[in-house]
């Protein structure tokens, strides 16, 4: 089994993040919608995790749905499911729905979790292939340069009474983070495994799925990207 079907089906996951920054990823999507003028229409979010960009898309007026591997995310996702938002447990390497989305998002760095290379292929083809004509894809990701040049190596967090040792490394052309933590009487370790994939990478992907880069940024912002400089790497694509 693959380190991203325990780690982000354990409920450990979403202890170590439940602080992540709700008004930052509510300030990206008002800025990338605006930006793009679009105000309707359907949304496949892929890696779409507990939905918290879905659901957000959903009350800006969008039709969407969210598809993740984990189940205990989908799970949880599908409490705030209504007419126009559902959720599906599937694997972004498989083709959805064809020719179906206005826009596909692949955002918070879910993607480079694979192995070899041809399984990320497999994700964009199949994230180009579930758009329409003239679809956009938005992928958000880590900026691995300016990720490797400040790597934390060690880190200790105490949530929920669960405490977590962390520590990072870069190795082979992958970020890992090994998860150390201790619950009670419980002892468990994990890790975290993505391909440090640069502008250059995405940028092979796409071309070969048949879809353009249309516009790059560096930030939630939406400020011009910088490989040494920004915090991440925003990539709008063209079907």
């Amino acid at each position: 089994m693959s380190w991203f079907e325990t780690w982000f089906d354990s409920k450990y996951y979403h202890i170590l993040y439940k602080n992540r920054d709700e008004k930052e990823a509510i300030r990206f999507l008002d800025n990338i919608t605006q930006y793009l003028k679009i105000t309707k229409g359907s949304i496949l979010d892929v890696g779409c995790g507990k939905g918290r960009h879905a659901k957000y898309f959903n009350e800006l007026g969008f039709n969407v749905v969210g598809i993740d591997l984990s189940l205990n995310s989908i799970s949880i996702a599908k409490q705030n499911e209504t007419q126009d938002l559902k959720f599906y447990q599937f694997d972004m390497r498989r083709i959805f729905k064809e020719n179906s989305f206005n826009i596909v998002t692949n955002l918070f760095t879910s993607f480079g979790y694979f192995d070899n290379t041809q399984d990320e292929q497999k994700t964009i083809n199949a994230m180009s292939k579930n758009l329409k004509k003239d679809g956009l894809l938005i992928i958000d990701f880590m900026n691995v340069k300016k990720i490797i040049k400040d790597l934390v190596s060690k880190e200790y967090k105490e949530i929920n009474n669960v405490k977590f040792d962390i520590t990072r490394e870069f190795k082979a052309n992958y970020i890992l983070k090994n998860i150390s933590l201790t619950d009670n009487n419980i002892s468990l370790e994990f890790q975290e495994k993505v391909h440090a994939l640069t502008l250059f990478d995405f940028s092979e992907m796409i071309q070969k799925s048949g879809m353009a880069i249309i516009d790059i940024f560096g930030n939630y912002n939406l400020d011009d990207f910088d490989a040494s400089k920004s915090e991440r790497l925003i990539l709008i694509a063209k079907k």
